[in-house]
């Protein structure tokens, strides 16, 4: 082999792999992005640094590449990112144990311990913390809650959240709440109760935004109609194009011009390809095939591990992630696309090929430069209209 197809086929088997853009395309998206600055709504790196050691940054050195990890400081600053809202998670099956709080209180523990740890990461509260952070050449770093569960039903957990660098709550993860349906679990209340529209009041008062990913379409319609301050999406896609239950329906894309939101497009396999639900049809379907005909579930797992590998998942594209945008900008208009990618593991298999960890965000602007976007257009969804949303949600707190 020559060198240069030794260096085609390492990158064509590479994870993440995807048909590299024109040079110039590339460099120019980096340098807008360099100027946004980039704002990414969803990175579950605290998740992870809990699963690795149960939260011990000990020996690990996120200054130099983790590519075990879902992002470190080199492929952060490669990938332009100027703003990192971390995500706080546990599962909503704690809420049976009723240690959602508790798992909270870890999460929120780990944040701002990786924070404090990297010179080049400082804590943002506010829209004119990360234009400063920014500037001064750090990664501002914010907190999200992927859960309602989590305040396990009190107002005042969510203030103490708050206190402690929250700046959004995701309304519900994947389960019904008391007070609020989630689009992937039976819904019981047909959108929000009393106590969810109180919710979404006392976030419009601390100056949280309330962050519609995950919910039913009947809870991001009563949460639109109660909040007088922009929500946000922080990980979710156009529903016209791919039609799993995380993403947003056409007729909510039309509510946010009024509302001022934002949605910020997900970079997972699932939620980017519209061939995902028929995908998902043939597992299930060869899945039940294997139930029927084997009594071992390790049976059952080897069975459809070698499915999966002659059928592999449909994947995506990165003009596919591009056609999300495309559709949310012609729903809703250019004002309410974000980003938030929702790394959560090393990305080999889970997100769209091309956009498989945080360095690469360039390529996916470098594609909506092809398409004729604008600088503007560029700065807009990189991060200046989330920080609009911000600031429109800063003056409703204070009032």
């Amino acid at each position: 082999m020559t060198r240069c197809l030794i260096a085609a086929f390492v990158l064509a088997t590479a994870p993440g792999w995807a048909e590299e853009p024109d040079p110039a395309l590339l460099a120019r998206a980096s340098a807008i992005l360099a100027k946004a600055p980039l704002i990414d709504t969803h990175n579950d790196l605290p998740s992870m640094l809990l699963e690795r050691k149960d939260g011990d940054l000990a020996g690990l050195d996120l200054g130099v590449a983790q590519p075990e990890l879902c992002a470190d400081i080199p492929r952060l600053r490669q990938g332009g990112v100027g703003a990192q809202y971390w995500s706080v998670y546990t599962d909503s099956a704690n809420m049976k144990a009723n240690r959602s709080l508790h798992e909270a209180l870890r999460g929120f523990d780990v944040v701002l311990r990786l924070v404090r740890s990297r010179p080049e990461l400082e804590l943002a509260r506010s829209a004119d913390d990360i234009e400063r952070i920014h500037g001064a050449g750090r990664i501002a770093s914010l907190i999200g809650v992927e859960g309602g569960h989590m305040i396990e039903g009190s107002l005042a957990a969510l203030r103490i959240f708050h206190e402690l660098g929250a700046r959004y709550l995701t309304l519900t993860h994947w389960d019904t709440l008391e007070w609020a349906d989630s689009g992937t679990d039976r819904s019981q209340h047909d959108g929000l109760t009393e106590f969810g529209e109180l919710v979404v009041r006392e976030l419009n008062r601390l100056g949280m935004f309330v962050d519609l990913s995950h919910v039913s379409p009947a809870s991001m319609r009563d949460a639109l109609r109660v909040s007088r301050a922009p929500v946000i999406f922080s990980h979710s896609n156009a529903r016209a194009l791919s039609p799993h239950p995380r993403n947003v329906p056409d007729d909510v894309l039309r509510l946010l011009p009024r509302n001022g939101g934002v949605v910020h497009v997900n970079f997972i396999k699932e939620f980017v390809s519209g061939a995902d639900p028929l995908w998902q049809q043939r597992r299930l379907a060869a899945l039940e095939d294997l139930r029927e005909s084997l009594d071992e579930q390790k049976a059952v797992d080897d069975g459809i591990a070698a499915w999966e590998k002659a059928n592999p998942h449909p994947g995506g594209t990165i003009a596919e992630v591009a056609d999300h945008i495309d559709h949310i900008r012609r729903i809703a208009g250019i004002n309410h696309v974000g980003i938030g990618a929702d790394f959560f593991d090393a990305g080999t298999t889970s997100m769209v090929p091309g956009l498989g960890n945080v360095a690469r965000y360039p390529h996916l602007f470098a594609e909506l430069l092809r398409r004729g976007y604008g600088e503007d257009d560029l700065l807009r969804i990189a991060g200046r209209n989330h920080l609009r949303a911000m600031r429109r949600m800063e003056r409703a707190a204070e009032r």
